[in-house]
């Protein structure tokens, strides 16, 4: 079916006004982009982060008639409106998305495969991936400098930890990787769906306990830990993510902006040798040893 979309500048503080005008005016969906091209850092359970400059963007049949929308903005909203409207064409947007997704290799051992291709390599540890609604396919940075380190770990016989789990790739490569035994917890559920059917697409799920962070087991401790989230939440759940290392243990950290490195390296300093960090583009992997009691 094909659509057209509007797009409109807005602000941190007026996009929610926007997007429930558009919304008013017959859109079918609405989202945010940022206008500057600055990240927007995962905000904790509760919060709402927008950037300084958004862009809203409605989402319309491509048979509205834009000029009373625009017309209605202009009226409502600013006289001087900034907007533009696109014509998107007819695709299985689905479809797209799934052939861009290739097999990836990370490290030595280790491919991430999507679960609709043939893997390149048969004696490789393949992860066969479907992501679903969940984040995390490996072609970030982040979540590919975590993969890269799991790959030069020695995980035979280990507990580890996926701490935000999301479509549970980190957790998956862990375990083809030979760890005994891996948690997972996510806020999402949607997440944790997305981690125990890709568990049993691998045949891994007798290994693998997913949990959401009320429900996790009490006094939980592993004996590598990785957290694939952002900085802000990484800050303030520093202690927790923290406890769940054992002495001695291990702990990988990522979704952290290269300019945020030195912070969070002294905020896990208080409990961790830390190690030089990783760097890829703008982004930053941490990772260190944990000292004994």
């Amino acid at each position: 079916m094909p659509w057209i979309q509007i797009r409109i500048n807005a602000t941190e503080k007026t996009a929610d006004k926007v997007s429930n005008m558009l919304m008013g005016q017959g859109a079918q969906a609405v989202t945010y982009m940022d206008a500057e091209d600055n990240p927007v850092f995962e905000p904790l359970p509760g919060e709402t982060l927008l950037w300084g400059h958004t862009v809203v963007v409605g989402l319309f049949d491509a048979e509205t008639d834009p000029a009373p929308i625009i017309d209605f903005m202009r009226r409502i909203y600013d006289k001087n409106l900034v907007y533009k409207v696109e014509q998107l064409e007819d695709k299985d947007w689905v479809r797209e998305w799934m052939d861009s997704f290739h097999p990836m290799q990370f490290g030595k051992r280790l491919w991430i495969c999507p679960s609709w291709r043939d893997v390149p390599d048969p004696e490789a540890v393949n992860v066969m991936l479907d992501p679903g609604l969940a984040f995390g396919t490996g072609t970030h940075p982040t979540t590919a400098m975590c993969l890269e380190w799991l790959d030069g770990q020695q995980l035979e016989g280990k507990t580890v930890i996926d701490f935000g789990c999301g479509s549970g790739i980190l957790a998956l490569a862990a375990l083809k990787l030979g760890a005994k035994e891996v948690i997972g917890i996510d806020i999402d559920p949607q997440a944790l769906l997305a981690s125990r059917d890709n568990a049993e697409r691998n045949g891994v799920a007798d290994r693998l306990s997913v949990y959401l962070p009320q429900d996790q087991p009490p006094g939980l401790e592993a004996d590598v830990v990785v957290a694939n989230i952002l900085a802000g939440p990484l800050k303030e759940l520093s202690a927790l993510i923290s406890s769940l290392v054992r002495p001695g243990g291990l702990l990988a950290l990522s979704g952290i902006l290269e300019t945020q490195a030195d912070g969070l390296n002294q905020v896990y300093g208080q409990w961790f040798e830390m190690t030089t960090p990783g760097l890829r583009e703008e982004w930053a992997r941490l990772s260190g040893v944990k000292r004994p009691l």
